[in-house]
Parts: C-alpha cells; sequence; structure tokens
C-alpha cells in the first residue's frame, strides 16, 4: 500500500477511536490533518486521476467527510457542517460511479435538508431537493425532512413539535431541537398577542411541553417577561411590553411575499 494511504488510514482509525469516546477536541485536530494529507491524493475531486489507488482513496476520503459532518453535529458546529457537507458532496455525485454507494449518504443529505429548514433556507432547500433522485426522495430520512418542510409552511406547528419523537437518525437531534425551538417561540409570540393569560396546563398543552418543569424552564429561559402565578401564566405584561413591535398582519404579509420570491426564484 502506499505510505501515504497507510498514513492517512492509521490516522483515520486514530480519529474514529477518539470519536467513539466522545473526546472531539482530539477527533477535530485530527480532522485537520486528515484534510490536509487528502490533498496529496490526485484521484479525489476536483480531479479524480485514475491512480492504482483511486477506489480506496475516494472510499477512504469520504468517509473521513461523512465523519467530518457528524462531529459538526455533534459539536454544534452549523458553519463547520455546511464546510464540510459541501467538500463531502461530490463523493455523492461527481464519484458515485466509481465507489459504492455509502449507507450514511442518505442519512447525511436529509440531514443538510434540515439544516436548511432550521435556517429558512426555503429555496436552497428545494433545490438540494430537485437534485436527488427519486429512490432518495422515497428514503425515509428524506421523507421525514421533507415533511417537516410542508408541516412548516403549512403552519401545523404540532406536527413538526411531534416529530421529534421519530427522528429517522440519531443524528438529527440537535437540528430537531433547534427547529423545536423556532416553532415554540412562533406559538408564544402569538399567545402573546392573543391572551393576557393561560392556565399553565393550557400554556403546556399548546407548547407541547411533556411536564410543567419543562414549561418552567422555558419560561424563565427564554420569556423572563411572563409572570406564573396561581396557576396561570400571566402574559399581559409581555403584551405591553412589546408595542413596538410589528403588527403581526404585516408581518404575516411579509413573509408569505418572501416565500412567493423565493418560489419564483425556484422556477
Amino acid at each position: 500500500m502506499d505510505p501515504k494511504l497507510t498514513e492517512v488510514s492509521q490516522l483515520f482509525e486514530r480519529f474514529k477511536a477518539d470519536f467513539i469516546r466522545n473526546d472531539f477536541d482530539t477527533c477535530s485536530k485530527l480532522l485537520s490533518q486528515l484534510k490536509v494529507l487528502l490533498t496529496e491524493f490526485r484521484s479525489l475531486p476536483p480531479l479524480f486521476e485514475e491512480t492504482p489507488n483511486a477506489v480506496h482513496e475516494l472510499t477512504i476520503a469520504r468517509d473521513i467527510y461523512e465523519h467530518a459532518v457528524v462531529l459538526s453535529v455533534k459539536i454544534e458546529d452549523q458553519d463547520a457542517f455546511e464546510r464540510d457537507f459541501f467538500q463531502l458532496k461530490p463523493y455523492y455525485t461527481d464519484a458515485h460511479s466509481r465507489i459504492p454507494q455509502s449507507p450514511q449518504e442518505y442519512p447525511i443529505l436529509g440531514l443538510n435538508l434540515l439544516r436548511l429548514l432550521v435556517q429558512n433556507r426555503i429555496a436552497e432547500f428545494h433545490t438540494e431537493l430537485e437534485l436527488l433522485s427519486a429512490s432518495a426522495v422515497a428514503n425515509n430520512c428524506i421523507k421525514h425532512a421533507v415533511e417537516l418542510e410542508q408541516s412548516f409552511m403549512e403552519g401545523a406547528y404540532n406536527r413538526v413539535l411531534s416529530a421529534r419523537q421519530t427522528v429517522p437518525h440519531e443524528t438529527y437531534v440537535y437540528f430537531m431541537y433547534l427547529l423545536a425551538k423556532t416553532v415554540r417561540d412562533e406559538i408564544a409570540g402569538c399567545c402573546e398577542m392573543a391572551y393576557d393569560s393561560l392556565s399553565i396546563n393550557d400554556v403546556r398543552k399548546i407548547l407541547l411541553f411533556s411536564s410543567d418543569k419543562e414549561l418552567f424552564e422555558y419560561v424563565k429561559e427564554e420569556h423572563p417577561e411572563w409572570d406564573i402565578k396561581n396557576g396561570f401564566v400571566i402574559l399581559k405584561k409581555a403584551k405591553e411590553s412589546a408595542a413596538c413591535k410589528e403588527i403581526p398582519s404585516l408581518q404575516l404579509i411579509n413573509q408569505t411575499l418572501s416565500y412567493a420570491r423565493e418560489l419564483e426564484w425556484i422556477v
């Protein structure tokens, strides 16, 4: 075996061992070294030269970038996720005829769709979706992201929050948490404008918390202006302090126009 390929293989084994131990600081350092070493393989994108070890080099490079994407989720670094995903993507598109398909391809493609949804990048979400094959779209990981997007656009927030219980892959938990937070903030904003107060039980059901403790923690962290007294959540103060906020109807109009512009761009 080529000495450089041997060095990469050995370093990658160390990376995977540290990854299993959740030593993510060491993983990040090893990943930087691996990426530098990969630049010496001319069989990798964008050159794709037919070298004697091309298949092995392409396969191990893809595996490294797949682990890099998952690592970015583990350390909750969305910028790193985007960089690593776009470094990985050519191995799913341009190199698909050169090496066998990875079992992690569909979970990672679905994870990227979920990231775009969390970041409200709807136009890019649909662009990426259009590039996928029929078999990919039929995969549970992709379908999960598509169904979430449909529920989000329909305003069916309860379906979005409930979907956290049925994630198709454990790496989806982080982005589902971010999406649930966004949805809860939207619902909480509507409650502030519609009610002076609600019972604790009603607020817990509306925000789909499983316990009062979770609700109290959410209020403490996200809405300290709310008061909890005698079994009720007092929203009046929040409503009075929001006098300078944009009128909800105007916000809805602006959001609708934004979606229309994005749809027109897609078409």
